[in-house]
């Protein structure tokens, strides 16, 4: 299956790649059984089949270069064309011996310029009167040209530090303002930012981030140099695949494990930054309210420490710095997603803890609404952030084992305790998913029996997936909320739901678009097959994809819903179809099913003809759809000003804006004291709707009239 390693003479690369006279990295056997290994794993493995040919080689070149170096600032453009000479030889030479001579020979390039970096930073400095200028910085150069010599370069480096320094600044007076503000107030607050950094100069505090930063790659083994090239060919499948070192491996096992000690938020690396993807429900993060998907980490601190910028840092070694014991404190410096290039760096400490199953569990409550006819109804509101179940206990027989399932339909038992349920909200909004069990017996509870989901995988073979139990545990309206981190097995519900014509769908325009499976293959497994018994490492890639029972793919398009609200989350860079190359959308044959409401459709034409009027009339949503639109348009552009009066004018006019969204989306509540929640936008506007539903399905049926017609 696998082809033999065999020993190979080194390319001399040194003139063709300028490589540095030392050798930082160096190929070894085992590091080219590793790269051959994976290259043909993710071949044969992977439900996406690439092939071994020039152009694809060609992508990987592409791939790593951007790994290395996504905002162009290390390498020219000479560089790139002579490098660009060898990039049809990457791919074959991987699959053929696991060559990577030529990857580390651009990666020991790589450690070179680092350390150029590390000194023209050094012996720059900077007065008060360079950040009064009219300069521009380009923050996204994703489409940018590389520069086309040192000279270029350099000014770029000068654009950048001095882009650093600035945000630096703002956050000191952002500080300062607010110092002013509490002791006008009387307010004791501590400050939190690490004292240790506070009294550092900006331009200190961004040069020793850069040393910390060109030290940690200059200190990475060559196992974790092999892992950056192979990871730049596991994107070419797809997001979701990639190779794990042997150090990495063990931080994923732990992570799976749910042992895992830090701050609760699932995160990925995309163009060099640390990116918030979901917050774990009940842990630090998720309590706290301040970090939100969408969020940038732009360094790590510990407790009394000062921070170690992560730009450009592997994943998982991120993931160690903001790991440890329980208890102890991390101060994370972010970019605020929703702030695009205009983000101001803030400070956010946290308490590690375990994230505790208890506060991920559902929750439910009994709203009391007035309807049209003047009756009380009383509306059932539960909260999924996860659909969680204790396989341990439910494997070895435990009746009472703890699942989504059970709690939601023990909720629903409740509610129906003071009298009859009028009507039933599931919120699924920011549910990143869980178990694919689950989500098939949550389905159950509101359909009598049928298909749930569809999986089929890479040879093509399709598994059905079906609830079996005939009990229905609520048979009247129902709504589901979602919004666009809805993920995985939300999406697979929320379809169900949807297919069965079981209920009303709500929330953004689509869900987060996840619809592929992921499995893990340890390397080790294989290597005694060819002779060999060394850590090798994990791949993790996607074999499998979901489908709808209606045939449709819930991969990239998500899930629709019937009912779209004008949201932020719609407008933030989050969701499979924004990752670089996600796998497309597709379809294959629908299954037999029985609708449960056959006039659902035309039930939902007059239910969104009300909630459009209502949300149209509705100032909270006017003012809510103004600042979306005027976030958008300064969020797209990707020229700072690096002018320090001209980027405090912008902090402070958008400074309100924020601010009202948070009162309006029940943003920053952090506190269970019903005094002082804010408004929910959305669930407001739901509860609406079903006001309206429950009307429309409590309405006579019209009397027929001769011929046959209402």
């Amino acid at each position: 299956m696998f082809h033999q390693i065999k020993k190979i003479c080194v390319f001399v690369l040194a003139a063709v790649l300028a490589v540095p006279a030392f050798s930082a990295f160096e190929e070894t056997e085992e590091l080219r059984l590793i790269a051959n290994l994976t290259t043909s794993m993710f071949s044969k493995m992977h439900y996406v089949k690439r092939d071994i040919s020039p152009e694809n080689s060609s992508k990987l070149f592409d791939s790593y270069i951007k790994a290395l170096d996504p905002m162009k600032i290390f390498f020219t453009k000479e560089q790139i064309t002579l490098w660009r000479m060898h990039e049809r030889r990457l791919l074959p030479g991987l699959a053929a011996t696991g060559d990577v001579s030529i990857a580390f020979g651009i990666f020991n390039e790589y450690l070179k310029i680092l350390g150029e970096y590390e000194d023209f930073v050094k012996k720059q400095n900077f007065t008060e009167a360079d950040f009064q200028t009219n300069e521009t910085f380009d923050f996204d150069r994703s489409k940018a040209e590389w520069p086309a010599d040192k000279a270029e370069r350099n000014e770029l480096w000068r654009k950048k530090l001095k882009s650093d320094i600035l945000a630096f600044m703002l956050q000191d007076k952002i500080k300062a303002e607010e110092a002013k503000k509490d002791a006008k107030s009387g307010k004791d607050v501590k400050t939190k930012a690490t004292p240790a950094v506070a009294a550092k100069p900006p331009a200190e505090r961004v040069k020793k981030r850069i040393e910390q930063f060109v030290q940690f790659n200059q200190k990475l083994e060559p196992i974790e140099a092999l892992e950056i090239y192979l990871n730049s060919l596991a994107r070419l499948y797809d997001p979701h695949t990639n190779y794990m070192a042997p150090r990495s491996e063990e931080d994923f096992n732990i992570g799976m494990q749910l042992s895992l000690v830090g701050i609760g938020a699932l995160l990925t690396n995309e163009d060099g930054y640390t990116k918030i993807v979901q917050i774990i429900p009940g842990g630090p993060a998720d309590k706290d309210k301040r970090l939100k998907a969408d969020d940038r980490i732009i360094a790590v601190a510990q407790e009394n420490g000062e921070p170690v910028d992560v730009v450009d840092m592997p994943l998982t070694k991120v993931v160690s710095l903001i790991r440890g014991e329980e208890g102890t404190k991390v101060t994370l410096t972010i970019l605020e997603g929703i702030k695009g290039a205009k983000a101001v760096p803030v400070n956010i400490v946290l308490t590690r803890t375990k994230v505790e199953l208890k506060e991920s569990e559902a929750k439910g409550e009994l709203h009391k609404i007035k309807g049209p006819d003047g009756r009380t109804l009383h509306v059932g509101v539960i909260t999924l952030p996860s659909f969680y179940i204790d396989f341990k206990a439910a494997s070895t027989g435990n009746r009472n084992y703890k699942s989504s399932t059970r709690d939601v339909k023990n909720l629903i038992e409740g509610f129906k305790k003071p009298g009859p349920l009028d009507g039933l909200v599931v919120d699924l909004r920011t549910n990143g998913g869980g178990s694919l069990q689950e989500a098939v017996s949550l389905t159950g509870l509101f359909i009598k029996t049928g298909p749930v989901v569809q999986l089929r995988d890479a040879a093509g073979r399709v598994e059905v997936y079906k609830d079996d139990d005939p009990e229905i545990t609520y048979d009247g309206p129902l709504i589901v909320m979602t919004n666009r981190l809805s993920a995985s097995a939300s999406e697979i519900f929320a379809g169900a739901i949807k297919d069965y014509k079981r209920g009303i769908l709500v929330g953004d325009q689509k869900t987060h678009g996840k619809g592929s499976v992921q499995t893990v293959a340890d390397l080790g497994h294989y290597l005694p097959y060819l002779g060999y018994n060394f850590p090798a490492g994990s791949i993790k890639l996607t074999n499998a994809k979901f489908y709808r029972i209606s045939g449709a793919s819930t991969q990239m398009k998500g899930v629709s819903p019937d009912i779209a609200f004008p949201t932020f989350t719609d407008t933030m860079e989050t969701g499979e179809d924004k990752l670089e190359n996600a796998m497309e959308w597709d379809s294959i044959a629908p299954l037999r099913h029985p609708v449960f409401d056959a006039s659902l459709a035309a039930t939902v034409g007059k239910l969104k003809k009300k909630s459009d009027a209502r949300v149209d009339a509705s100032r909270d949503f006017s003012a809510l759809k103004r600042d979306i639109a005027y976030l958008m348009k300064n969020k797209n552009k990707k020229m700072i000003s690096l002018n320090f009066d001209q980027r405090w004018k912008e902090y402070q006019r958008e400074k309100d804006i924020y601010e009202e969204q948070s009162k309006l989306l029940h943003l920053d509540s952090r506190t269970d004291d019903n005094k002082n929640r804010k408004k929910d936008l959305y669930l407001e506007e739901t509860l609406n709707i079903m006001r309206d539903y429950i009307a429309e399905k409590n309405a006579p049926a019209k009397p027929l009239l001769a011929g046959g017609k209402k």
